[in-house]
């Protein structure tokens, strides 16, 4: 649980046309609000306030930075304006929908329509089970279809994980926090400040070797299914590269799940990027395949050539 060092905008507080009702969560580098517009449409505000670069006290609105922090802040402020940039092109239901941005009080804050449920980082920590295949076919390939939007668009997201998948009362995902959003023209080697979370991130994003794409968020989809069945991060791709202790999902979980959903896994965390599905709608195609043909005999599995884990 991150720790909260700043102080939230008051309830009430009036905001470029939206009035604040209460704090909703908090992050390392924001805080996001329950509001309302002028018809008193319920949203999600989203406020730029990095906890180890910006302080807002008691009484403040506009947070207090250290001068020898201000370059590091400008840059994150720019891009969570990028952030907001790039998402109000996308209106996708499997993706968040930010209605508005802006600059106030020193910072930027991203409008967002508000929706109810919880992260699929949640849903795995209260599971009590294993949970059905089902359910993450097809939660899995909802998200793939918002992300198939985002590479569509030119876009990487680059920090996907459970943390950052919303799931609706119905059960659908929604793709959120777009802080490390890269666009297409851009790919190439990381940035020095990229950010990334450690379980989730692809080998590339560690270090110049391989070129960032589509591929590198399809590693973070296979680790996240991975995690949804393991209940933690799989082992770290640096620490793979180095010592390699991953066991593979079909070895793991062979008498669970079908041989397919567990095989499509272990493509996906493939540490070499050209061995993985390269791009969103592949690997929602192989989510997919028929879960009865993956068990019929001389189906097409049967005849299936799986890949060495390394």
């Amino acid at each position: 649980m991150i720790s909260q060092n700043n102080q939230a905008l008051p309830s009430g507080y009036e905001l470029e046309g939206y009035r604040i009702e209460r704090q909703l969560s908090v992050g390392g580098f924001s805080l996001v609000y329950l509001a309302h517009d002028a018809a008193g449409t319920p949203v999600a505000i989203k406020e730029y306030l990095p906890n180890a670069m910006a302080l807002r006290g008691e009484g403040q609105i506009a947070p207090t930075i250290p001068p020898e922090l201000q370059t590091d802040f400008n840059h994150g402020l720019k891009l969570f304006f990028e952030e907001g940039r790039a998402l109000a092109g996308l209106d996708h239901p499997n993706v968040v929908r930010v209605l508005n941005f802006f600059r106030a009080n020193e910072t930027v804050y991203l409008v967002m329509r508000f929706e109810v449920g919880h992260t699929l980082r949640d849903h795995i920590r209260q599971s009590r089970s294993k949970l059905d295949e089902a359910f993450l076919r097809r939660m899995f390939s909802g998200l793939l279809d918002g992300l198939g939007e985002v590479h569509g668009s030119g876009l990487l997201h680059l920090d996907i994980k459970p943390a950052n998948i919303w799931l609706r009362t119905d059960g659908s995902p929604v793709l959120l926090d777009f802080g490390a959003v890269r666009y297409a023209m851009d790919i190439g080697p990381p940035e020095p400040r990229a950010m990334y979370t450690p379980g989730y991130a692809a080998p590339e994003q560690y270090h110049g070797k391989f070129t960032l794409g589509p591929w590198t968020d399809i590693y973070s989809v296979g680790a996240c299914i991975y995690a949804a069945l393991a209940g933690a991060a799989p082992q770290a791709a640096d620490d793979r590269l180095e010592d390699d202790d991953l066991l593979p999902a079909r070895q793991r979980w062979g008498s669970d799940y079908s041989p397919r959903l567990l095989a499509t896994i272990d493509e996906c965390l493939r540490l070499e990027p050209q061995r993985r599905p390269q791009h969103a709608r592949a690997l929602q195609a192989s989510l997919n395949a028929d879960r009865a043909g993956d068990k019929a005999p001389g189906s097409w599995l049967s005849r299936l050539r799986l890949p060495k884990w390394k």
